[in-house]
């Protein structure tokens, strides 16, 4: 995709994912690709700053003899989430109506006049 992602819909986009259920780095990652262009370098940062912020939590579990770092959304991560999704709907539907054309926010300029 050919639009810059900013910070704030790639924690949208974690907090989404967590909120089907705890899981781990690599398949946040996997399901994000689903959708976007992300490597594990970027969702780290991303997964450590939502933990700082209280949105998520961690703990280990044990896996093939080594220990895998699960991810869990909190109660405040949930309330984030939904704040992302009405601004999200907000955003798009913003932006829908200047792509397309259509509906009231849509100027049309003839003769150096809007209507």
């Amino acid at each position: 995709m050919g639009f810059k992602i900013e910070s704030s819909l790639l924690d949208a986009c974690a907090l989404a994912i967590l909120s089907r259920g705890d899981t781990y780095g690599y398949e946040i990652t996997q399901q994000m690709k689903s959708a976007i262009d992300i490597s594990e370098s970027t969702l780290y940062p991303v997964l450590r700053r939502l933990q700082k912020e209280g949105l998520c939590r961690t703990y280990d579990q044990p896996h093939q003899g080594r220990n895998r770092r699960y991810y869990r959304i909190t109660d405040k991560g949930q309330e984030k989430l939904a704040e992302y999704r009405k601004q999200w709907d907000d955003y798009k539907s913003a932006i829908e109506m200047l792509l397309d054309g259509d509906g009231k926010y849509a100027l049309v300029m003839e003769g150096g006049e809007k209507k």
